[in-house]
């Protein structure tokens, strides 16, 4: 008896708005990092990396941060969707109070959810 590998599926990944562009300009070790823990997702798996984003009501929203000199970097993607990941956004936190997500980037999260959802929606429908 041999060992067979039996490559496991792949969701497609979808960028809303300007998150592909965010991620591309980072260091390349949050690149890296974030890049892995997107393929994770597309394969059904979960980064040891990725946590829960709070606000959102389920596990269906993760982010996952990375630490560089330059500061601290944020992605935030969404598994909520049967047939496809969906990248919400990536950035550098600028701010000093806490952990928390600022608040302008909690509500573009929303909106962009918003649009992956619609996205989704029509994908299922066609």
């Amino acid at each position: 008896m041999g060992i067979y590998y039996v490559p496991m599926p792949m969701k497609p990944l979808h960028w809303i708005g300007a998150a592909l562009r965010d991620l591309q300009a980072m260091p390349e070790p949050v690149k890296d990092a974030f890049g892995y823990a997107l393929f994770l997702a597309q394969r059904g798996e979960r980064s040891p990396r990725a946590k829960t984003l709070s606000g959102f009501g389920s596990a269906g929203v993760l982010e996952v941060v990375a630490y560089e000199a330059g500061g601290t970097f944020r992605a935030v993607y969404t598994v909520r969707f049967a047939n496809a990941v969906y990248v919400l956004h990536c950035f550098q936190k600028k701010s000093k109070a806490g952990i928390a997500t600022p608040k302008a980037d909690m509500e573009l999260i929303r909106a962009r959810l918003r649009q992956a959802q619609a996205h989704a929606e029509t994908e299922a429908g066609e």
